[in-house]
């Protein structure tokens, strides 16, 4: 269905093509976005492609300008007008700069918007609101060596000392082949800005100045897939040749960056992946861009694009005897979906991707009759220094994500808090506690 845009039709220099389609702009191309090379890649420009289609446009394709890392995404209306998106990938960070100068109407980002660049854009509204701040898909960074190096689990403790350079041969690790090779995404990506902020700044580390460093997801991976030695760390659509290894952070299981354990983002090195539409923004492609890549259809392109979408699934849990036996009994009976619902940073309020989620959860409930007596929400905590509070906290979570369900005809089967069991991060950095502090949804 075509997307109907009904108060910018008259803005100077657009024209409206027909009364259901977004206006044309006279002269330049339609949108701009400038951000993540993750995102700019590859899912950017198929979610403008799907735009494109659903707008009914024809001959769409892509152009390569002679700057690397850039695309022009073109369509054609039926009365041979170009419409042109531009796509800069050159990292998250140059996203934000590009909104600051009026140099792009939508940032991409692979990670959240920084305190100092909210404030430095706050002439342009809250980018922190829920309709400035969309999550469009999750993705996970994976660690990844040469398929012959016969390790196979690292925790992020190891991680930071590797990447630092403290750790500096394959042998202090259990394993074989001499000196390590580190192997980084330059520092305008949030792939970097991510994995420093979930490895290396947690534990006070900095980078090694002999990492070699790239602008390229697909460059670093091919890279560390021809060198016996190496080690790096990229998106998972990036993995490529390269062998990802299983993950430990704090008391957690070690995870492989498996689909279910992204979409849930339990595995210790997921990410979120951002559109950031002004709220101030005149541009109606921006906001048609965001709204579709929320859509199903958008989603599905998520998916094909080698991310993981949002799109609620059920899922069937193995029990095993690292988990209370209360949930054990819950996993040999009901599925679990794949989406958690975490919570505002210091609140008790659920996060901006929680509040996308809620709609997600509600469709599938409804569309696969669930409605009574079948779902049941199970709330986790972070431990601080009293056990009995975190047991009432994960309880009081999940009663704040039954409260929107019942307000929306869901009748619950049951509400359950595990308190500090089953952490999914390290609870001795503020990071971890936040992701431990989160509500399963289990449907029977």
């Amino acid at each position: 269905m075509t997307l109907r845009v009904l108060c910018v039709f008259l803005l100077s220099g657009w024209l409206s093509v027909s009364a259901a389609a977004l206006p044309i702009p006279e002269n330049g191309p339609a949108l701009r976005i400038q951000g993540s090379n993750t995102i700019g890649a590859e899912l950017g420009p198929a979610l403008v492609e799907g735009l494109l289609q659903e707008q009914g446009l024809l001959k769409i394709h892509r152009e390569t300008p002679d700057t690397a890392n850039e695309q022009r995404i073109v369509g054609q209306t039926a009365q041979g007008q170009r419409v042109i998106i531009e796509v800069a990938a050159h990292g998250s960070s140059t996203g934000f700069a590009a909104l600051k100068n009026a140099s792009a109407d939508l940032a991409a980002s692979s990670r959240e918007i920084k305190d100092s660049e909210l404030l430095a854009l706050q002439a342009l509204g809250d980018l922190k609101s829920p309709a400035a701040e969309q999550v469009i898909a999750i993705d996970g960074l994976a660690i990844i060596l040469n398929p012959a190096n016969p390790l196979e689990q690292l925790n992020t403790e190891q991680l930071a000392r590797i990447f630092a350079g403290e750790v500096k041969t394959w042998e202090e690790l259990g394993s074989r082949g001499g000196a390590i090779h580190l192997y980084a995404r330059d520092d305008q990506s949030g792939t970097y800005d991510t994995f420093k902020e979930l490895v290396l700044s947690r534990r006070g580390k900095s980078l090694s100045s002999a990492a070699k460093r790239f602008e390229s997801s697909e460059q670093l991976s091919d890279a560390v897939s021809a060198d016996p030695q190496g080690i790096g760390f990229i998106g998972l659509p990036y993995v490529r040749q390269a062998k990802a290894v299983a993950i430990a952070d704090g008391a957690s299981q070690a995870m492989l960056p498996l689909n279910s354990l992204i979409a849930t983002e339990d595995y210790p090195l997921s990410r979120r992946l951002f559109f950031y539409l002004p709220p101030d923004s005149r541009n109606p492609w921006a906001q048609a861009l965001a709204t579709f890549a929320q859509s199903p259809q958008g989603q599905a392109i998520v998916a094909t694009s080698g991310f993981i979408s949002q799109t609620v699934q059920a899922m069937s849990v193995t029990p095993n005897a690292l988990m209370p036996e209360g949930y054990q009994s819950l996993s040999r009976h009901a599925q679990r979906l794949t989406v958690n619902f975490r919570f505002a940073e210091g609140s008790a309020s659920l996060d901006n991707k929680a509040r996308q989620d809620l709609a997600r959860v509600l469709d599938y409930i409804k569309r696969n009759g669930k409605t009574e007596r079948a779902v049941t929400l199970v709330g986790f905590g972070d431990l601080k220094d009293d056990p009995a509070r975190a047991d009432l906290l994960s309880k009081l979570r999940a009663m704040a994500v039954r409260r929107e369900l019942v307000k929306n005809g869901v009748v619950m089967r049951e509400v359950r808090g595990f308190g500090a069991l089953m952490p999914v991060a390290t609870n001795s950095a503020d990071e971890g506690r936040i992701k431990n502090r989160r509500v399963e949804v289990w449907v029977y």
